[in-house]
């Protein structure tokens, strides 16, 4: 099922959410959107109960994705809706259906206080395995949170966008994310942030001990280097703005604060295919659960 957005959708508002953001991506790239959800059937102890058969329990499960296009279908008449439902482990029916799509969305729960959003032990085992990028919609999410306020200082969704951030690695940035982020930010009109943190080098106490602070000097380099790195960049998507971020400090640290104004939040997961299973890396770990954007988790080798 080539060129569709596919929506993992269990009936929870967080699924919902990520279902009306799914549709206002689909109209971005103008493709159609695939609601996606996985049935399992009730054991059967509990199907023999007279209240809460089997039958009872698939009626219920098929109103899911029925009643959600619907919905979509109402608030976004121009975009095509599409649902299935599957039984089976969701985690791998996830990743299958996803091997056929353009882009993966899934919902996370926000958590009281500080400690951010709760992705799934589903969640978590499709973003480390999956090879198509995953996006992640918090709760909750709305349209007008993507855009810029309007003259009066109010949310709006009649506004441009707010930038898209794509944090990339301290080496040369990583050609599959890079293009994930253009794209996205040339679809939306929107600015991109491209942000690259570094640390200081094990040398730095020596040079301080010679009485040398490096600090500026490496900074001065770092940006450099990003700047560098991205001209070929510029050249190709001479429609996107580009601001470029070189700091000192954790990457994931500046990603959420960076998040706070961005409309998308793009990050990379190296694909290990080895016996140790797989892996998403810890910055794009705690951007996942802390940033309150959308988190795109583009997969690269």
């Amino acid at each position: 099922m080539a060129r569709t957005i596919t929506v993992g959708l269990d009936g929870s508002p967080e699924s919902r959410t990520a279902a009306e953001w799914a549709a206002r991506e689909a109209a971005l790239r103008r493709m159609p959107v695939h609601l996606l959800h996985v049935w399992q059937p009730v054991p059967e102890p509990i199907a023999q109960a007279p209240h809460l058969g089997a039958e009872t329990h698939q009626h219920w499960a098929e109103r899911i994705p029925r009643e959600t296009a619907e919905d979509l279908r109402l608030r976004h008449p121009g975009v095509e809706i599409t649902t299935e439902q599957r039984t089976g482990t969701p985690s791998e029916v996830l990743l299958d259906a996803a091997r056929d799509a353009d882009l993966l969305v899934l919902g996370s729960r926000a958590l009281s206080g500080l400690t951010g959003f709760l992705i799934g032990s589903v969640g978590q085992s499709v973003i480390a395995r999956a090879e198509t990028p995953v996006v992640l919609v918090r709760a909750g999410e709305q349209a007008a949170d993507e855009h810029l306020k309007d003259p009066a200082g109010i949310p709006s969704a009649t506004t441009g966008f707010r930038p898209v951030v794509v944090g990339v690695d301290a080496g040369s940035p990583d050609e599959t994310v890079l293009t994930f982020a253009f794209e996205e930010a040339s679809r939306r009109k929107a600015s991109l942030t491209v942000l690259r943190a570094w640390n200081l080098p094990s040398s730095y106490t020596y040079a301080l001990a010679a009485g040398y602070d490096p600090r500026e000097d490496l900074a001065r380099a770092q940006a450099e280097a990003l700047t560098e790195a991205l001209q070929p960049w510029r050249e190709k998507y001479p429609d996107v703005e580009v601001s470029e971020d070189s700091r000192l400090g954790s990457p994931a640290s500046h990603l959420v604060d960076a998040a706070r104004d961005a409309s998308l939040v793009v990050v990379g997961r190296r694909m290990r295919r080895n016996p140790f299973g797989a892996h998403i890396g810890s910055v794009a770990h705690a951007v996942m659960h802390h940033a309150t954007a959308p988190v795109a988790v583009v997969a690269h080798d």
